[in-house]
Protein backbone atom coordinates (compact mmCIF):
# COMPACT_ATOMS: atom_id res chain seq x y z
CA UNK A 1 0.00 0.00 0.00
CA UNK A 2 1.60 3.47 -0.36
CA UNK A 3 1.10 6.60 2.11
CA UNK A 4 1.47 9.47 2.28
CA UNK A 5 2.22 11.74 5.38
CA UNK A 6 1.03 14.68 6.18
CA UNK A 7 3.56 16.99 8.19
CA UNK A 8 2.77 16.39 11.64
CA UNK A 9 2.85 12.75 11.35
CA UNK A 10 6.04 12.90 9.34
CA UNK A 11 7.55 14.85 12.76
CA UNK A 12 6.15 13.03 14.95
CA UNK A 13 7.17 9.79 13.31
CA UNK A 14 10.62 10.62 12.64
CA UNK A 15 11.50 12.03 16.16
CA UNK A 16 9.96 8.52 17.76
CA UNK A 17 7.49 10.56 19.23
CA UNK A 18 4.97 7.49 20.63
CA UNK A 19 2.89 9.81 22.62
CA UNK A 20 0.81 10.93 19.36
CA UNK A 21 1.46 7.63 17.08
CA UNK A 22 0.06 4.58 17.94
CA UNK A 23 1.39 1.55 17.79
CA UNK A 24 -0.38 0.10 14.44
CA UNK A 25 0.56 3.67 12.64
CA UNK A 26 4.16 3.14 13.51
CA UNK A 27 3.91 -0.60 12.43
CA UNK A 28 2.40 0.60 9.25
CA UNK A 29 4.73 3.38 8.32
CA UNK A 30 7.80 0.91 9.45
CA UNK A 31 6.11 -1.86 7.55
CA UNK A 32 8.49 -2.61 4.25
CA UNK A 33 6.00 -4.09 2.19
CA UNK A 34 4.44 -0.37 2.38
CA UNK A 35 5.24 2.53 -0.07
CA UNK A 36 5.88 5.89 2.11
CA UNK A 37 6.13 9.47 0.83
CA UNK A 38 6.98 12.44 2.06
CA UNK A 39 5.59 15.61 0.34
CA UNK A 40 7.76 18.40 -0.82
CA UNK A 41 5.11 20.38 0.51
CA UNK A 42 6.03 19.30 3.95
CA UNK A 43 9.43 20.50 3.50
CA UNK A 44 8.06 23.93 2.37
CA UNK A 45 6.00 23.97 5.07
CA UNK A 46 8.68 23.38 7.56
CA UNK A 47 11.18 26.22 5.98
CA UNK A 48 8.97 28.69 6.38
CA UNK A 49 7.52 27.85 9.86
CA UNK A 50 11.13 26.79 10.90
CA UNK A 51 12.30 30.43 9.41
CA UNK A 52 9.83 32.34 11.81
CA UNK A 53 9.86 30.20 15.13
CA UNK A 54 12.81 27.38 15.07
CA UNK A 55 11.62 26.71 18.81
CA UNK A 56 8.11 25.37 17.79
CA UNK A 57 8.68 23.66 14.88
CA UNK A 58 12.12 21.87 16.37
CA UNK A 59 13.71 20.80 12.44
CA UNK A 60 14.92 22.63 9.42
CA UNK A 61 13.60 21.14 6.01
CA UNK A 62 17.11 20.19 5.27
CA UNK A 63 17.12 18.27 8.19
CA UNK A 64 13.76 16.71 7.39
CA UNK A 65 14.23 16.09 4.15
CA UNK A 66 17.66 13.64 5.07
CA UNK A 67 16.04 12.07 7.71
CA UNK A 68 13.29 10.92 5.50
CA UNK A 69 15.34 9.71 3.44
CA UNK A 70 17.55 7.93 5.59
CA UNK A 71 13.87 6.29 6.53
CA UNK A 72 13.94 4.85 3.31
CA UNK A 73 10.80 7.45 2.36
CA UNK A 74 9.83 8.43 -1.33
CA UNK A 75 9.86 12.04 -1.74
CA UNK A 76 6.53 12.97 -3.69
CA UNK A 77 6.66 16.32 -5.75
CA UNK A 78 4.33 18.94 -6.39
CA UNK A 79 3.16 18.24 -10.09
CA UNK A 80 1.41 20.46 -12.18
CA UNK A 81 -1.38 17.78 -11.45
CA UNK A 82 -1.64 17.84 -8.22
CA UNK A 83 -2.45 21.67 -8.79
CA UNK A 84 -5.22 21.33 -11.15
CA UNK A 85 -6.38 18.18 -8.45
CA UNK A 86 -6.95 21.41 -6.05
CA UNK A 87 -10.35 22.05 -8.13
CA UNK A 88 -11.29 18.90 -7.78
CA UNK A 89 -11.29 19.03 -3.97
CA UNK A 90 -14.67 20.22 -1.76
CA UNK A 91 -15.12 20.73 1.28
CA UNK A 92 -18.53 19.68 3.12
CA UNK A 93 -21.73 21.88 3.63
CA UNK A 94 -20.63 21.97 7.22
CA UNK A 95 -17.17 21.75 7.42
CA UNK A 96 -15.69 24.57 9.49
CA UNK A 97 -13.39 27.07 7.36
CA UNK A 98 -10.04 25.77 6.06
CA UNK A 99 -7.82 27.27 3.76
CA UNK A 100 -3.99 25.59 5.28
CA UNK A 101 -2.84 25.73 1.57
CA UNK A 102 -0.29 22.74 2.52
CA UNK A 103 -3.26 20.43 3.99
CA UNK A 104 -4.73 21.35 0.10
CA UNK A 105 -2.16 20.38 -1.79
CA UNK A 106 -1.45 17.12 0.65
CA UNK A 107 -5.25 16.03 0.08
CA UNK A 108 -5.18 16.83 -3.29
CA UNK A 109 -1.63 14.76 -4.07
CA UNK A 110 -3.00 12.19 -2.08
CA UNK A 111 -6.27 12.10 -3.98
CA UNK A 112 -4.67 12.66 -7.98
CA UNK A 113 -2.17 9.73 -6.94
CA UNK A 114 -4.08 7.18 -5.01
CA UNK A 115 -2.20 7.55 -1.90
CA UNK A 116 -3.33 6.83 1.23
CA UNK A 117 -2.71 10.32 3.24
CA UNK A 118 -2.48 9.70 6.80
CA UNK A 119 -3.42 12.76 8.62
CA UNK A 120 -4.14 13.69 12.77
CA UNK A 121 -5.51 17.05 10.90
CA UNK A 122 -9.24 16.70 12.09
CA UNK A 123 -10.54 19.93 9.38
CA UNK A 124 -9.32 17.47 6.44
CA UNK A 125 -11.84 15.02 7.11
CA UNK A 126 -14.07 17.41 6.31
CA UNK A 127 -12.85 17.07 2.70
CA UNK A 128 -14.44 13.30 2.21
CA UNK A 129 -12.07 12.12 0.31
CA UNK A 130 -11.56 8.08 0.01
CA UNK A 131 -7.33 8.74 0.47
CA UNK A 132 -7.89 10.41 3.91
CA UNK A 133 -6.67 8.48 7.09
CA UNK A 134 -7.52 10.07 10.47
CA UNK A 135 -5.08 8.93 13.16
Amino acid sequence: MKYLLDTHILIWFLKGDKSVLSDDIIELIKDSDNEVYYSVASLWEVAIKYSKKPELIGISADNLAKLCEKADMQELPIKKEHVFALNTLKLEDAAPKHEDPFDRILVAQAKQDKIMLITHDSKIKWYNEQYIMIV
